[in-house]
């Protein structure tokens, strides 16, 4: 783009005064967790007229720093986690929708990140391409994302985690349910997912995840998290060895598929700091990889 240097964040939320997104988000513990949320709301602003962050009762500083970002578009609204809704993770859905509430009603789109998913900057310009190719057609109420899950570290990803998600959508035609991985549409309560393709379309760009990059101890806490939020407290079976342990790394870690892309400029810094684990043998080399495909399906 002219007049944009190297480095410098790309302003495309101007580029069409006609074209109006809001942003939305929702975050409890992020801090603790090691969540790249700064990340992912930095990410987020060049996009949007303004973003909706809701923050939950926290016991770290992740309202302090929230609101340390100081960006003029970021709106914060405070919440109080519904305990009796801790379970199949239906407490995600429900602040996920006090925040799509707070979206002006006359936005033409509204983007949401959840706290670990970030956009790269090099996919700005064709996110907004797909937001103005379908703004005009009221059929389409939301654009899918391709996803890259990262696990481990930043270097690998895992082929065998979902594919894509809604994360761009009408603020006033859905809602979120489930866990909030997606959403539904308000006029009936259908769930729009891969099949209602005529609902939906792809946006350009690829979603950045990385929730599953932590430090072995981070990670056997996410799970607990997983438990408290998804099963009210009682592990599954398959969780009680991981929760007996310090520490944890997905079983899979070993035979991931390699990564030799780029990562979004604001995850600069953090990756620096990441102490990657140490690097075993090609995963073609190894009988675990063919006997989890062999299960599991081979994904790439």
């Amino acid at each position: 783009m002219k007049g944009v240097k190297e480095n410098e964040p790309l302003m495309v939320h101007g580029e069409n005064q006609d074209l109006i997104v809001s942003g939305f988000t929702f975050c409890r513990n992020v801090e603790k967790l090691d969540y790249p949320f700064e990340e992912s709301i930095r990410s987020l602003l060049p996009l949007v007229d303004e973003l909706i962050v809701n923050v939950g009762d926290s016991e770290d500083r992740t309202l302090e720093r929230v609101k340390k970002i100081g960006d003029p578009k970021i709106r914060i609204i405070e919440s109080v986690w519904d305990k009796a809704r801790a379970r199949d993770g239906l407490v995600y859905a429900d602040q996920t929708n006090i925040a799509l509430e707070q979206c002006r009603k006359d936005a033409d789109w509204a983007i949401y990140l959840q706290s670990d998913e970030i956009f790269h900057e090099k996919d700005y310009a064709g996110i907004r391409r797909s937001m103005e190719r379908y703004k005009d057609d009221p059929s389409i109420l939301g654009l899918m994302f391709r996803y890259r899950h990262f696990v481990g570290d930043y270097y690998r990803l895992d082929p065998w985690a979902y594919r894509r998600a809604l994360r761009i959508v009408r603020p006033t035609k859905v809602t979120s349910v489930g866990d909030a991985l997606g959403f539904a549409r308000v006029s009936d309560g259908l769930f729009i997912g891969k099949r209602e393709r005529d609902l939906w379309r792809y946006s350009e760009g690829h979603m950045y995840h990385y929730g599953w990059v932590k430090s072995r101890a981070l990670l056997r806490q996410k799970i607990q998290v997983q438990v408290d939020y998804y099963w009210e407290g009682k592990p599954e079976p398959k969780d009680v060895g991981i929760l007996d342990a310090q520490d944890y790394m997905p079983e899979h870690y070993e035979f991931l598929k390699p990564f030799h892309g780029t990562h979004p400029a604001v995850m600069a810094d953090r990756i620096a700091s990441f102490v990657s684990p140490p690097m075993k043998r090609s995963r073609w080399l190894q009988p675990a990889f063919y006997r989890y495909v062999f299960r599991h399906g081979f994904k790439g």
